[in-house]
């Protein structure tokens, strides 16, 4: 247990009026027994533990006053400790946070025994909009499944609550109320060729290794020198952790001559460093925006931006988040001079139209005649 974590677990102090050992969890007070006795520091420490395992929640006494709102804060507060672990999982708890949040603005004055599978409904039925998909809502509602399971096996709520809830069957598609999703396929070879070009030259390796080897974006934005073993034709990537870490199963990512040209420049780095670094790609973006600036930067914006900086330091590594943000941007840039293209070959192709249709032409007597007649004799065409 490190210093920090030590100095927010609450402390053993004596209560004055009475003289008893006291320590206070989740807002209540509770005693010990006789202040520096055996027996206190005892249960001290069995409630302390009894509260870490909680995720940093009391496990109440009294089953029947725990609203879901403090239920969902409590799970909160454990998806974050289990989900944030080395800096992962961000995509899990966001969609935790989203769930709780919800079951909280719907139920959150309600105690948690008293939902069961007619308020799961009508929990589900109001989150069902045609805005969201049925995958969403049946995601949604995996999540709160989750949160009563973990509540269960905290014995914060009995067992039979959860077990209401599994009773109830997910959407099927084609429900009315939720909004019908395609599937998902696979993005064509010349997209991302023609998008490769607008994206950091980094991010353009990542996305070139992850297209030769089938990698998923977590693993490409972890590779490290000390996890590919370079020996034989084919090398070997054997991420540091993945999706099924926690089964217990392992993960080896064969690497072929096409993608360890792409990745060769980068095992030069320290056997313990990432190889795919942010910071290059930031440094030369903003090479690029000096060298293509106009006007002299100001004090002022110096200032600002040297402060922007500072906030928003580019960490040692892409997580998935922002190599998915450096794609979407070069989509956009990408996007943005197609349309550009299809706005000039449209107006090249009016303008060559109008100056067709404003092209004078010579009567068929004088051009079969091959006479020059006067110049009032041309034949304008008539505008409509």
């Amino acid at each position: 247990m490190t210093n920090s974590s030590r100095a927010r677990v609450p402390s053993y102090r004596r209560h004055k009026a009475t003289g008893q050992a006291v320590v206070t969890l989740s807002g209540r007070d509770i005693y010990l027994g006789a202040w520096r006795s055996k027996e206190s520091r005892r249960e001290y420490d069995r409630i302390i533990a009894e509260w870490m395992a909680a995720g940093r929640c009391l496990p109440s006494r009294d089953r029947a006053d725990l609203t879901v709102a403090e239920l969902a804060a409590a799970y909160k507060r454990f998806a974050k400790g289990y989900y944030l672990r080395d800096s992962k999982g961000q995509d899990s708890y966001d969609h935790v946070r989203r769930a709780m949040r919800m079951l909280g603005e719907a139920y959150g004055s309600t105690r948690a025994v008293d939902f069961g599978p007619l308020a799961f409904k009508a929990m589900r039925e109001r989150i069902a909009t045609p805005e969201r998909s049925w995958g969403y809502v049946n995601k949604i509602d995996d999540v709160i499944r989750r949160a009563f399971k973990w509540g269960a096996s905290q014995e914060l709520v009995p067992v039979s609550v959860f077990h209401g809830l599994q009773v109830v069957t997910g959407l099927k598609r084609g429900h009315a109320a939720c909004r019908e999703t395609a599937p998902v396929r696979p993005v064509d070879d010349a997209t991302i060729e023609a998008t490769l070009p607008h994206v950091p030259p980094v991010v353009a390796d990542m996305v070139r290794l992850q297209r030769l080897t089938g990698a998923r974006p977590a693993e490409v934005c972890i590779v490290r020198p000390c996890d590919v073993n370079t020996a034989g034709d084919v090398w070997e990537y054997r991420p540091g952790s993945n999706k099924n870490t926690h089964r217990g199963r392992d993960r080896v990512i064969f690497i072929g001559p096409k993608a360890q040209d792409v990745l060769r420049p980068y095992l030069l780095r320290p056997a313990e460093a990432y190889c795919f670094v942010p910071v290059e790609s930031e440094q030369k973006r903003n090479a690029e925006r000096r060298d293509n600036r106009k006007t002299k930067i100001t004090p002022s914006q110096a200032k600002r931006r040297r402060k922007r900086n500072r906030d928003r330091a580019p960490g040692d590594r892409y997580s998935t988040h922002s190599y998915a943000r450096a794609i979407s941007r070069g989509v956009d840039v990408c996007n943005a001079q197609r349309q550009d293209e299809a706005k000039k070959q449209h107006r090249k192709a009016e303008l060559l139209e109008h100056c067709a249709c404003d092209t004078p032409q010579l009567p068929k007597s004088a051009n079969a005649s091959g006479s020059k007649g006067p110049r009032s004799s041309l034949a304008m065409p008539r505008r409509m």
